[in-house]
């Protein structure tokens, strides 16, 4: 998503919004199974120079069915997974914004590609496409 407005409000954002409920369900239950390879992705010092912290809607404390103390509630409780990125006026006037927006994105990449092996697996790692 790209957002242009003036006044240093514009930012670029990426993740899943309002996921399913089967996915939301899948990918909490891939966090409660194994927390480090997403931990790895989104602590990644470079990464995060990029976009930040993951941010987006949660429950107050477990979702039904998980426990609230799990090692992992943090990300478990998320109801979005949403990384954005602010920039100023003068950037998005600089010649150099596409080619940032561009970098931007492809950092994004390994996020997503663990996003996409989760909700194409199943819990063992057995594709679910046909």
């Amino acid at each position: 998503y790209l957002h242009i407005q003036p006044n240093n409000e514009s930012f670029i954002a990426t993740g899943f919004w309002e996921p399913n409920k089967e996915d939301l369900f899948r990918i909490r239950k891939e966090f409660e199974q194994d927390d480090d390879e997403i931990r790895e992705v989104i602590n990644d010092k470079a990464f995060r120079k990029v976009w930040g912290e993951l941010v987006g809607d949660e429950v107050k404390t477990a979702p039904k069915g998980f426990n609230k103390e799990h090692k992992a509630i943090d990300l478990i409780r998320k109801k979005q997974f949403i990384f954005t990125k602010k920039f100023t006026d003068k950037e998005v006037l600089s010649p150099n914004f596409i080619k940032d927006v561009d970098n931007a994105f492809k950092a994004i990449r390994p996020y997503f590609d663990y996003m996409s092996d989760v909700l194409t697996t199943d819990l063992n790692g057995v594709s679910l496409l046909k």
